[in-house]
């Protein structure tokens, strides 16, 4: 459940090709992008996407129980079905969590939802790497884009802020979940699925902390810094030195 199911592997070309169970529906991406388009006020309801992954995660347990890891969880690899079921597919990237570490052959990742031990070959990948993932993909539920990707966050993290302007919107549980799960340093995320499952399937009343006048003044002034800084790079970039 919550798993495509893989058929076959064959050998053609010089490729090893998947096989998967064919589904119809959409990818959560889809979902995304139309919403974000409509410019809704949010996203996706906080109710949708606890429910939707929830189920995820079910399945995911399934997938570390067995000592894999599935390394590129993004809204592209998360298939929504016509009858309405979540389903995590595209295992190309799966990689054995006790292979030795000289067989152990680094994955592609997805910039955005890759956790920062994937840009390093002296990093340990484990649970808390997807679980980066789930909480990158969450992240992007809410704000209708991805997170910056992580060596940007190294240099100067903005996700704290930007779950910020959330406040009111979505339950402070749910965004204090995505800050856990997307914590820059492995340690501080959830180490299991089940701990994750735990925390998100939490019941009874949720807080949902409104900001005060001046948080939003703060705010908008930061993003006003932000976009001149940003509108002076450009500009600077466009002038070309007299010869």
């Amino acid at each position: 459940p919550s798993v495509v199911s893989v058929m076959n592997f064959f050998r053609e070309n010089e490729t090893v090709y998947m096989v998967m169970n064919y589904l119809e529906g959409a990818a959560l991406q889809d979902f995304i992008i139309t919403a974000r388009d409509q410019k809704q006020p949010k996203v996706f309801r906080e109710s949708t996407i606890r429910s939707l992954f929830d189920e995820i995660l079910r399945g995911l347990r399934i997938v570390h129980q067995h000592k894999m890891l599935h390394l590129d969880i993004k809204p592209a690899n998360i298939f929504i079905t016509d009858d309405n079921k979540s389903v995590l597919i595209d295992f190309g990237a799966a990689r054995e969590v006790l292979s030795k570490e000289g067989n152990f052959i680094r994955p592609m990742y997805t910039p955005g939802f890759a956790a920062p031990e994937m840009y390093r070959r002296d990093s340990s990948m484990g649970p808390w790497t997807d679980i980066y993932a789930i909480g990158a993909c969450m992240y992007a539920c809410m704000q209708g884009y991805p997170p910056n990707e992580a060596p940007q966050r190294l240099e100067k993290d903005r996700i704290a802020t930007a779950l910020t302007r959330l406040r009111g919107i979505y339950s402070d549980n749910l965004i204090e979940v995505v800050e856990w799960c997307m914590a820059l340093d492995p340690l501080s995320r959830p180490q299991s699925v089940f701990a994750l499952q735990k925390e998100l399937s939490r019941e009874g009343e949720r807080r949902y902390t409104k900001l005060s006048v001046a948080e939003k003044v703060r705010l908008q002034f930061d993003t006003m810094v932000t976009d001149s800084k940003k509108s002076g790079k450009a500009l600077a970039s466009s002038v070309v030195k007299p010869k």
